[in-house]
């Protein structure tokens, strides 16, 4: 059973994890209480559809050593190279591209959440 401070462990994981793949300016936003499906969220950026492809696979490589588990998502339209989302709980994972990031401004959006991996 995935608790609170194992899902902080491992969105920090995932984090330095896609930074050290070379995902571009990741953040691991607490959200903790700012509602109510996910505790963390993980937003990085890609430069092409195969660097989301690399990173993605890197994502699925730490699911399970992590403690995590993928709950698949629904989507109305075909899978994109613009934005990935992975759904792991707790912990959600976002790999965009730089149009995207602007576009949505994720970070924008939760305000006020800290980067656990700015120190």
């Amino acid at each position: 059973m995935e608790t609170r401070n194992n899902a902080r462990e491992a969105a920090i994981a995932l984090g330095t994890l896609l930074a050290d793949h070379k995902g571009g300016n990741v953040v691991v936003l607490d959200v903790v209480g700012s509602n109510t499906f996910a505790d963390y969220f993980i937003i990085a950026t890609a430069t092409s559809s195969a660097h989301s492809r690399g990173l993605l696979k890197h994502v699925y490589d730490a699911i399970k050593p992590l403690g995590l588990e993928l709950r698949p998502t629904k989507r109305k339209m075909p899978d994109g190279d613009e934005w990935t989302l992975i759904d792991l709980g707790n912990v959600v994972v976002h790999l965009m591209t730089e149009t995207a990031r602007s576009f949505y401004d994720l970070e924008k959006l939760w305000y006020g959440a800290s980067d656990l991996l700015k120190k």
